[in-house]
């Protein structure tokens, strides 16, 4: 494996299209689990210029207004009504509406282990999990800068700290690594979409992101940026509008940011917008609960954990560890270890992640919280497969 290397990663704000029709489509599952923790439901969203389609389809006791929902979100956003008014613009739904019988008839947590084989996925996929040792949260050092300078940036806009800046941000961090290890930041790049129209001076809003932005993000990092570090604030100039109204947007199209920032692999599906019964969402869940927990453990320095599922089978029909020769036991060993700690089925993932029931915990939900927070990696909401609770079992 190559030791010394530069590797970007790239991270979007809450209003960029992409992640806002993530946003929706996961807000959508969190409305029906919130009035019946046992619908089926997979939800998709598109949007442009005024516009919203989303399809939908689902077996479930609830009734949901689905355009409510998505006007709902988008209002949260924030943008400016000339880019994007909530209350007026086009919502159109595509519903499909499946067999009640193929809604979820118990809860997981009183399926005995007889009935928990019974229970298989509906839907072939292969996840991957990953963590290492670059963060306090064990995740790739070029990822976790670029998320948390998204988030920075929309708690400057929201906390009115620089002037015009739009819902719809775009940041990426370079990092240089050596013998395998981050040693040095070499370029930050901020697209930071203003709104109004009007020319802004572009040494201004340099030093407003730096000191807003760049600086508090930096400021209890280990590696900071220095006098080399190349820094592009809207290189190709300003945007003269932004959100839906510049670019349109879809479910599914941030899964590398939504993961590990293409630093390791992820399975390409989408997270958002899929209950908990779909293995292609909470098995990445899971392969990431599993890497993280390997690591925690002192195991290996960086862990990629792999879960194969195929229709008709409660658990996975392959699981392969790779710690990229940072192991301290063989990867062999990780491996028995985990199929001796973890209970891999799907039932099993609902039930100990409570995933059917964490909407109705909070009233803002859970799942639409996600793609602005990180799937993978915020610390902040308490994700269950975050936890590192079963590190000491695997020592």
């Amino acid at each position: 494996m190559k030791k010394n290397y530069l590797f970007t990663s790239e991270a979007v704000s809450e209003g960029h299209p992409d992640r806002l029709c993530d946003t929706i489509s996961d807000a959508v599952v969190d409305r029906f689990l919130q009035k019946d923790p046992y619908s089926r439901i997979v939800a998709e969203c598109a949007l442009s210029k005024s516009v919203v389609f989303v399809a939908a389809r689902f077996a479930s006791n609830a009734t949901v207004d689905i355009p409510e929902v998505a006007r709902s979100v988008i209002k949260q956003v924030g943008y400016r009504l000339e880019d994007f008014d909530a209350a007026n613009c086009t919502v159109v739904t595509s519903l499909i509406t499946m067999p009640m019988e193929q809604r979820a008839q118990a809860d997981e947590e009183d399926l005995s282990e007889t009935e928990l084989e019974r229970f298989t996925v509906r839907n072939q996929a292969t996840v991957f999990g990953f963590a290492c040792t670059q963060t306090p949260e064990l995740m790739p050092l070029p990822i976790s800068l670029a998320n948390q300078l998204a988030r920075r940036l929309s708690a400057a806009r929201h906390g009115g700290r620089v002037d015009r800046l739009s819902p719809d941000c775009t940041t990426q961090v370079g990092v240089e690594f050596e013998a395998g290890k981050p040693v040095r930041i070499h370029g930050i790049t901020i697209i930071a979409g203003l709104e109004g129209g009007k020319p802004v001076d572009p040494v201004a809003l340099r030093e407003k992101l730096t000191s807003e932005v760049i600086v508090p993000v930096f400021e209890e990092q280990a590696i900071a940026p220095d006098e080399s570090t190349e820094i592009f604030i809207n290189p190709q100039g300003a945007f003269p509008r932004s959100g839906p109204s510049s670019h349109s947007g879809m479910t599914g199209r941030k899964t590398s940011s939504d993961t590990y920032g293409a630093y390791a692999r992820h399975s390409g599906s989408a997270l958002s917008g899929k209950d908990p019964s779909r293995i292609d969402r909470v098995g990445a869940y899971m392969a990431r609960y599993v890497a993280k927990n390997i690591v925690a453990a002192g195991l290996a320095e960086q862990c990629e954990v792999q879960l194969s599922y195929s229709i008709g089978h409660a658990g996975p029909v392959s699981i392969q560890v790779e710690t990229f020769g940072t192991g301290t036991i063989s990867d062999e060993v990780i491996s028995q270890r985990i199929q001796e700690t973890f209970d891999f089925r799907l039932g099993a993932i609902i039930r100990d992640f409570n995933l059917r029931h964490l909407p109705a915990l909070s009233r803002d939900g859970f799942y639409q919280k996600l793609p602005v927070a990180g799937h993978m990696g915020d610390s902040s909401l308490a994700l269950p497969w975050e936890a590192t609770d079963k590190a000491s079992l695997l020592r």
